[in-house]
């Protein structure tokens, strides 16, 4: 059994355990349950991966780890893209320009927003629509674009990424 396969089962045991209520779903047989319709388990933990990472490196995006969490979605966007911008480009978030909520170095750090849900939904928008649905398929593509002429910015991204969570860099590419 791989590492991957090691922590899926331990959270689902995790969280077949810790689930008070039956799904009237499950169908008993013998001494197996099946699955009918529904999962059993329905908890995103990607919200509590990130608070905790963010709250470690006493940030004041942790608050906003939801916000993250829905806006990759709704963008087709690795959930943990945006947070490890922040960490390379202001230190997730306490290194900005004052009241400017400007965690991602956007125009160089020139630009203010006026709440980190505006500032979140922004980038996030603007990775899928202006970098990702522009042929922008990898971090590396994007960091041309978005931080050039650095060399590092790109595996930065990453090493944040890993550290949030070590499962593959995704993105849903395309449509």
């Amino acid at each position: 059994m791989n590492k991957i396969q090691k922590i899926i089962l331990i959270v689902f045991v995790f969280a077949f355990i810790s689930t008070a209520e039956v799904s009237a779903d499950v169908v008993v047989a013998g001494s197996s349950a099946q699955l009918v319709g529904r999962t059993m388990v329905e908890s995103d933990f990607r919200e509590e991966i990130l608070r905790n990472y963010l709250e470690g490196h006493n940030s004041p995006l942790s608050d906003y780890s939801d916000v993250f969490i829905n806006l990759a979605d709704k963008y087709r966007l690795d959930w943990r893209l945006v947070p490890a911008i922040t960490g390379v480009e202001s230190t997730f978030g306490k290194r900005i320009p004052v009241d400017s909520y400007n965690a991602y170095g956007w125009a160089n750090g020139a630009y203010s927003f006026e709440s980190w849900d505006e500032s979140i939904e922004t980038v996030s928008k603007a990775l899928r629509n202006n970098y990702i649905d522009r042929g922008a398929v990898s971090i590396n593509d994007i960091a041309r674009i978005y931080a050039p002429p650095s060399v590092t910015w790109a595996r930065n991204v990453k090493f944040f990424m890993n550290k949030i969570d070590p499962l593959p860099v995704s993105f849903s590419l395309g449509g």
